[in-house]
């Protein structure tokens, strides 16, 4: 649960950065267009948002046509409206526009032509179209590398995006030295003290934790913490966010009573900050609830999981990946139960989503397919159960490559049904390779 808070606050610092200023040609009234809407999109209205998005796109093709820098700015702002809503159907056609506008305009290796191919590869990342996305990363970096100058804040801003894509798909070494020299940039830019050096502590150290390595995440946690509560204060939601990394890394260190604090406390820092009906109180109800269910404590747990659902499908809509998150959370709780027939009708709803969503390959369709055929083991429905868990080796496999961390656990699944269906040999090649796999990543 906690990338899913992540992602959205670097979300907005990333859409902070594409932030214009004020126009000379499409006027005051585009500029205070396009102001409200990124008021409305950081308090989650994004409907409204989109709706107003739109007329400042309208405005801006009407005073300076169809092909001006400013109608650019006007769809990179809608495309990453709907982005957010994981309508990616309707983003990537506006991002792609407002990319050859300022291809057109200002050259292949203009700042806003690397903003605009960013914005594209965090588009692809989230399908989980990993190729494309890396290539555009990439080509982002080296642009303002070129364009602005090794030490360029935009330049950190990509280094960090690009460590980032590389920590989800497991190449954490690579992650590392870029996740490093985007802090040294900003450490020189903005100094220690700022509150982008928090976020660049707290990528870091989540990569230190994803790893294993708590006692070089905790300090960096804490650090980050101290500097957005020093900076923005103690009800900021994005000291929420480092309150909730801080629980989940005293959870895995069993540390439970100050686990459940911290989730509470950020809890409260989210709702008295952005509202109770705020899809990251949503995020932060989804912590605590699967800390609850971690304790075997369903009767806790359901009720925070079943707002969290309410309060996405209100704010996002019923077939937002952040709905299917919910609905696989409650599979988990009505699965530890034995309320198999609510779990199967959470986990399918669930999987449908994130297929429409992702695409039959995106690791949150594994994910369901995971938790699916778990639900079918539990149950003693063999085949069912197998197909699935091959179903999520196969997606492990083509998009997080043959020796990633994920492929040894499905193949250890497959392998524990092998055994309990009485076909040891299969059994025995599922755990080799799933040895070799945890082998080579020591």
């Amino acid at each position: 649960m906690k990338n899913r808070l992540i992602v959205a606050i670097a979300f907005l610092l990333l859409l902070s950065a594409a932030q214009p200023s004020l126009s000379q040609e499409a006027g005051a009234e585009w500029d205070g267009l396009i102001q409200e809407a990124k008021v409305l999109y950081q308090e989650g209205k994004y409907d409204r948002a989109i709706i107003v998005a739109k007329k400042a796109l309208e405005l801006a093709e009407k005073k300076v046509g169809p092909d001006h820098s400013e109608v650019a700015t006007s769809l990179n702002w809608l495309a990453a409206i709907y982005d957010t809503q994981s309508n990616y159907v309707q983003a990537e056609p506006i991002y792609k526009r407002s990319l050859a506008i300022w291809e057109a305009t200002f050259g292949p290796n203009h700042p806003k032509v690397a903003l605009s191919l960013n914005n594209l590869a965090v588009l692809y990342h989230a399908q989980g179209k990993y190729s494309k996305a890396e290539s555009l990363y990439v080509r982002s970096l080296a642009i303002r590398e070129k364009s602005l100058g090794p030490d360029h804040s935009d330049v950190a801003q990509s280094l960090h995006n690009l460590a980032r894509f590389y920590s989800t798909q497991g190449k954490y070494a690579q992650a590392e030295p870029l996740y490093k020299r985007s802090q040294a940039i900003i450490e020189k830019v903005f100094g220690l003290d700022h509150v982008h050096m928090a976020t660049s502590l707290n990528s870091l150290a989540g990569l230190y934790f994803v790893q294993g390595k708590y006692s070089q995440a905790e300090p960096l946690y804490k650090r980050a913490l101290e500097i957005r509560e020093k900076t923005l204060g103690p009800n900021h939601d994005v000291v929420a966010q480092s309150l909730n990394n801080l629980a989940e890394l005293y959870s895995v260190r069993g540390n439970h009573t100050q686990t459940e604090k911290m989730y509470k406390r950020s809890l409260s820092v989210m709702e008295n900050a952005l509202g109770p009906d705020h899809p990251l109180v949503a995020t932060s109800l989804n912590n605590l609830a699967m800390f609850y269910y971690t304790q075997s404590k369903y009767a806790q747990a359901e009720p925070l999981c079943l707002r969290a659902l309410a309060i996405d499908e209100k704010k996002l809509g019923p077939d937002h990946a952040d709905v299917a998150i919910d609905l696989n959370n409650l599979t988990l709780i009505y699965k530890a139960q034995g309320r198999y027939e609510h779990a199967e009708i959470f986990c399918s709803r669930s999987l449908v989503i994130s297929e429409n969503a992702f695409g039959q390959d995106h690791p949150l369709v594994a994910a369901n397919l995971n938790n699916l055929a778990s639900l079918y083991y539990t149950q003693s429905k063999y085949a069912k159960a197998e197909a699935n868990f091959k179903r999520v080796l196969a997606i492990d496999e083509k998009t997080l490559g043959r020796n990633h961390p994920a492929v040894a656990v499905s193949l250890k699944n497959l392998a524990t049904l092998y055994r309990a269906t009485e076909r040891d040999e299969e059994a025995e090649a599922m755990e080799r390779r799933a040895a070799h796999i945890e082998a080579i990543r020591r």
